[in-house]
């Protein structure tokens, strides 16, 4: 059946180059994932408050490695686009961003991230979504990005309103986590609003 409309993204736009690193300020990359980076990824997964808000954990280092090869092969398939937030000068880990559930026809992706409790407070998690977004509009062509966190937490909240995403509303029991349902809250961001 043929689409009557031009895709908003061009499919194979991003597969036919290589994953670009991302500027964050002077101290923040976001780089493309490493299988080296799994000890810091099972470690960030033992933090009480990522196993809250992103309902996993890793048990071994093999689990990180399985995830950061699905996270590296959603370049490929187009189905993604994960970086590992890291310290410029250390290349230490501070956290994840991604675009996910890319919607090539519609524009449409959209946004996750955690940090490490040592990047906390430190504005760094703003700091790589807006650096992951102005990728997503200005280089890849996205219309629309989609920000939902648990109404809870809230310091995802402060981020998607620190990076310009507006709110929508609210999703009332969508998601199930550990202690029961949670409403979610619905941010999004326009390529026109920057």
């Amino acid at each position: 059946m043929p689409v009557l409309v031009v895709p908003t993204v061009p499919v194979g736009s991003l597969a036919a180059r290589p994953q670009p690193t991302l500027t964050a300020g002077d101290d923040v990359l976001l780089r493309p994932w490493d299988l080296g980076d799994a000890r810091a990824v099972m470690d960030a997964y033992q933090d009480s408050e990522i196993q809250r808000w992103h309902v996993r954990r890793a048990d071994s280092l093999a689990e990180a490695e399985d995830w950061i090869a699905g996270w590296q092969g959603g370049w490929v398939t187009e189905s993604g686009a994960h970086w590992a937030v890291v310290d410029s000068e250390s290349d230490v880990l501070l956290g994840r961003a991604a675009v996910k559930g890319l919607e090539f026809a519609d524009g449409t992706a959209e946004v996750a991230y955690w940090t490490v409790p040592v990047a906390r407070g430190r504005g760094v998690c703003p700091r790589a979504v807006e650096a992951m977004a102005s990728w997503a509009f200005e280089v890849a062509g996205f219309h629309r990005l989609d920000l939902e966190h648990a109404m809870g937490n809230t310091a995802s909240c402060r981020v998607a309103e620190k990076t310009g995403f507006g709110v929508e509303g609210v999703r009332r029991s969508a998601w199930l986590q550990t202690d029961g349902r949670h409403d979610v809250h619905v941010h999004a961001r326009l390529r026109s609003e920057g």
